[in-house]
């Protein structure tokens, strides 16, 4: 079976590494002191407080093990690769829509994406969208409202 490689940004894999190692070095420590001051206590089985710290225990282990699979198959993006003037992976752009409003975003993998940060997965439909386009260069995004029209008006 081929492995799926994880395009990621050189920023977006360090940020991944440092919550990695927050995770497993203070968090796990810190769920581990919490359950056993519990034991000590005699306060196990079906209080809301125990119930509690092994769910967070039970999402910290998922968390870890979902960033070690993503740095397994990651491959940081070099953006010295990327051919000038044309939006790639690892870009950022800046567009406007037909009601003139501007946005910018950032071209990144599906792993580190944060459409509220302006950072937006090569696979979505904007991604996809603006993706081989030049300034000055209209694309248009279907979206589940319809389809939106942007103009790339920079990209960096």
């Amino acid at each position: 079976m081929v492995r799926r490689q994880e395009y990621i940004t050189a920023e977006g894999k360090q940020k991944l590494e440092d919550e990695l190692s927050h995770l497993k070095n203070v968090r796990r420590m810190e769920i581990a002191s919490q359950i056993s001051k519990s034991h000590e206590a005699g306060v196990v089985g079906n209080t809301a407080d125990y119930e509690e710290v092994k769910n967070e225990q039970a999402f910290i282990e998922g968390r870890i093990s979902e960033i070690e699979y993503i740095l397994d198959r990651a491959v940081v993006a070099d953006k010295s690769m990327l051919e000038k003037g044309v939006v790639g992976f690892g870009s950022s752009v800046n567009v406007k829509d037909q009601a003139n409003r501007r946005q910018q975003y950032e071209i990144v993998g599906s792993a580190e994406a944060a459409p509220l940060e302006g950072k937006i997965s090569i696979e979505s439909p904007v991604g996809k969208a603006l993706v081989s386009h030049k300034v000055g260069d209209v694309v248009e995004v279907k979206t589940p409202s319809g389809v939106n029209k942007l103009t790339i008006t920079r990209i960096r």
